[in-house]
């Protein structure tokens, strides 16, 4: 009987939907006469969604008495992730011992005036489902809970107490130096070299100075930071005034309040902040090389290990984030790309970008081609790093040299819409994660005081041009390089050789006579 009933209905559905019509087009004799566009007899029309350019919510911003900026950006569901950030990191601390960013990162949601220990301030989140992070960059300190909408008022009331009203108990810093070793230790052993290296070129890049400063805790420094010297840099760089309290999946009059309520009046744990002190440094692009000879023939062992590399990264000066060559210079790194020489994918994973088709599927040696651009609010970096057997590091270099100099050239109409496509699905992919927004909204703020939305900022890419293209990379080659290399480096040309190559107008190496090889 069940079986009848189903077949009745599926007859019902293919006479009310047209398959009886479409059957006639089955002996094969109908459809070379039918494009692919051409809606089909009987098939009710497709409704499609679709994208006005705007955003349905948007950016509020509200500035308290105190100084304090609150902004927020409300998201359709249940939870929300609400956050402080701070305009404090490790190119701000010129006149302390480098580390105490890296120190406050570790310490985050220890012992509060309120409560007493990590513990209770994740069983307190817990009952709202929630989860709490810190990170530090060299610019910016961010401190983030996720948790449900009606659990505001309890996470801005902890996040006040975190930032504000640490401890900083003995205890609770030895453990810190302790996870400060720790980790130390392993990003010299790690497989993967990038954040070493991307340590590395700041430091040449930068040489001393602001965005340079190192990032990580010298090994020299754990034992001196301390909780006086934590107090007098909280003093100077967490005022309100350098402080954005942001919030994602929240109606903004309430983030508002809760603002009102807990960090209007509230009086930190090391007395009056005043932002006299704080270091407004600009930062100084020099440019020089930074080398470290490391045995990398025993990073990975095993029935497959990682061959012997050695890892070199080059770099030229480009622009802050807040100039208009941002978005031009973003295009330019999508449109180098690149990644691992065993990276599969199609052309959403970058296949088509030039350093896969010039540089990875040309030359079969080479381990890794990447690019990457940093940019902060005075300054920013473009660089390429690759590896390779360090017996052809002298060719590796050329031949990045030589990318690098091709920037400069007409860019093709096809590669360039297709990093302009490119880099615009990937914000807008990345924009739909809630967290991701949060760190959005909350960085914008805190560096230009308004935030720019995802459609502005297709626009802007949009319109960028292969003139502009030239004209960024011809500008970017007029700067003094910024080379880090790790690794085996006998075959590491010198630092005016490279600086001659990015000069010249091919890219190559000078070329070197040996009597004996």
């Amino acid at each position: 009987m069940a079986a009848a009933f189903w077949i009745k209905l599926l007859l019902c559905c293919s006479q009310r939907f047209g398959i009886a019509a479409y059957r006639k087009y089955s002996s094969g004799g109908g459809y070379p006469n039918i494009s692919l566009s051409t809606p089909l007899p009987g098939i009710p029309k497709p409704v499609f969604a679709s994208v006005d350019g705007q955003e349905k919510y948007e950016t509020k911003i509200t500035t308290l008495e105190n100084g304090l900026k609150v902004a927020s950006q409300n998201k359709f569901g249940q939870f929300c992730t609400v956050g402080i950030l701070v305009n404090s990191g490790s190119r701000h601390e010129a006149k302390y011992p480098s580390g105490i960013a890296h120190f406050l990162e570790k310490l985050a949601f220890s012992s509060t005036a309120q409560y007493g220990s990590k513990d209770e301030i994740l069983l307190t989140l817990e009952k709202h489902g929630g989860i709490c992070d810190c990170q530090t960059s060299r610019d910016t300190t961010m401190y983030a809970v996720s948790a449900e909408v009606k659990g505001l008022d309890t996470v801005v009331s902890l996040l006040s107490d975190a930032v504000l009203q640490p401890r900083l108990l003995d205890d609770e810093i030895e453990m810190t130096k302790m996870a400060v070793r720790f980790e130390l230790e392993d990003l010299n052993m790690r497989p993967d070299p990038e954040p070493l290296l991307t340590e590395m070129i700041h430091a040449a890049a930068y040489r001393g100075n602001t965005v340079g400063l190192p990032r990580f805790c010298p090994v020299d420094n754990v034992d001196k930071i301390d909780k006086t010297m934590l107090h007098s840099y909280l003093r100077s760089y967490y005022c309100p005034e350098r402080m954005v309290l942001a919030g994602v999946g929240i109606e903004h009059e309430q983030l508002v309040e809760c603002a009102r309520k807990y960090l209007l009046d509230a009086k930190p744990v090391w007395g009056t902040s005043t932002a006299a002190n704080v270091d407004l440094s600009v930062a100084q692009y020099t440019g020089g090389i930074i080398k470290m000879e490391k045995d990398m023939s025993d990073v990975s062992l095993g029935p497959t290990p990682i061959p012997e590399l050695t890892h070199i990264m080059i770099g030229l000066e480009s622009c802050s984030f807040l100039e208009d060559d941002f978005i031009p210079f973003a295009v330019l790194n999508m449109m180098m790309g690149g990644g691992g020489s065993f990276s599969a994918g199609g052309p959403g994973k970058g296949m088509f970008t030039r350093l896969y088709l010039n540089v990875l599927n040309r030359h079969h040696w080479m381990y890794n081609a990447t690019s990457y651009h940093h940019s902060y609010e005075d300054s920013g970096l473009l660089c390429i790093h690759a590896s390779a057997d360090p017996r052809q590091v002298r060719e590796m270099v050329e031949i990045i040299t030589r990318e690098f100099i091709q920037m400069a050239g007409n860019a093709g109409e096809m590669e360039l819409e297709r990093a302009k496509t490119q880099l615009k699905s990937m914000l807008m992919m990345n924009l739909e994660s809630r967290p991701v927004i949060f760190e959005d909204v909350g960085r914008q703020v805190l560096s230009t005081g308004k935030r720019k939305l995802p459609h502005e900022l297709c626009h802007l890419i949009s319109n960028v041009t292969a003139g502009d293209i030239k004209r960024v990379a011809t500008k970017m080659l007029r700067s003094k390089p910024a080379v880090a290399a790790l690794g085996d480096l006998t075959e590491l040309p010198s630092y005016e050789h490279i600086q001659a190559a990015l000069s010249s107008k091919d890219g190559r190496l000078p070329r070197m006579y040996r009597l004996f090889r």
